[in-house]
């Protein structure tokens, strides 16, 4: 079972193809991992997601530390063509040492305000293999380990956004994917399927064109002193659409932890969501 599953039992013929490329390829452990939300996404968009081509709004190449608060609930307009961008770039802004005493799961004054139309500020941007991440000193990560893997998140909706972002970010690159799996995932029968097939042969496809980079976030469910919360979080695919795909976390000894479904995948039989724009969403990115 892959990190992105289907209903077997679906007669949808239109998308008996799309349906047979995941279980195919699977999108597994390592690999499954490596590609996780964002490659998963892409794959999805460009073999036939949905029968009508949505029309995005081409993302600018990452290049700024701090991006500007911008409210999403403005209604969705036919956006003009923009010219290409640029390869990303991280921030020239020095971002926090990465081990923080003070913030990330240190900070017991955390903000509770669900973030809903104004994005983090003073977020650095760095580079996780070849996406951007998000760091914050006030809400994390605030802790590195010796082999790279970030964690101590804020026990807040901020630090639950951040942690989701960080952790799928690690899980693409192939230099963090595996200790990522093994030491930020909860516990239970999904880290263990996705573990079990850390040995099996991988036929993911070894590369994906274009460059993809999270656009967004919105928080679907985070209660009072939250101990579970869903992150819908935003990609943006090569500049033709967006993706999105609801990541659970659970708090668990002091952090956020990315729980995978009993087989594995980040989101079971459903789908990722195809946006035509961000409307609704928070913007969030490296982007200036």
């Amino acid at each position: 079972m892959g990190l992105f599953s289907r209903d077997p039992d679906s007669d949808d013929d239109a998308d008996g193809a799309k349906a047979n490329f995941f279980e195919e390829r699977g999108f597994i452990a390592s690999a499954i991992v490596i590609g996780a939300v964002l490659i998963c996404l892409v794959v999805w968009f460009m073999v036939g997601g949905r029968s009508d081509e949505p029309t995005a709004n081409p993302s600018q190449a990452p290049s700024t530390v701090v991006p500007t608060a911008q409210p999403t609930d403005e209604e969705s307009t036919e956006p003009p063509v923009e010219p290409p961008t640029s390869a990303p770039t991280a921030t020239r802004t020095a971002p926090p040492p990465p081990n923080n005493g003070t913030g990330g799961c240190h900070n017991k004054s955390a903000s509770q305000a669900i973030p809903r139309l104004a994005a983090p500020v003073a977020v650095s941007w760095q580079f996780e293999g070849k996406m951007l991440i998000p760091i914050q000193a006030e809400s994390g990560p605030a802790r590195t380990s010796p082999n790279g893997v970030r964690s101590c998140f804020a026990h807040s909706p901020t630090g639950a956004v951040l942690a989701a972002m960080v952790a799928l970010g690690q899980l693409q690159n192939p230099e963090t994917a595996v200790a990522t799996l093994q030491t930020r995932v909860y516990p239970g029968p999904g880290r263990q399927a996705a573990i079990a097939e850390l040995g099996k042969p991988s036929s993911t496809p070894s590369a994906v064109a274009g460059e993809i980079q999270f656009a967004g976030f919105k928080v679907l469910d985070y209660p009072p002193n939250a101990t579970r919360a869903i992150i819908q979080v935003v990609a943006d695919l090569n500049g033709k659409a967006y993706g999105a795909l609801p990541v659970t976390m659970r708090w668990y000894k002091g952090d956020w932890y990315v729980e995978l479904q009993p087989d594995g995948s980040l989101n079971g039989s459903t789908e990722p969501d195809v946006l035509s724009s961000l409307s609704g969403y928070v913007r969030f990115s490296g982007s200036a």
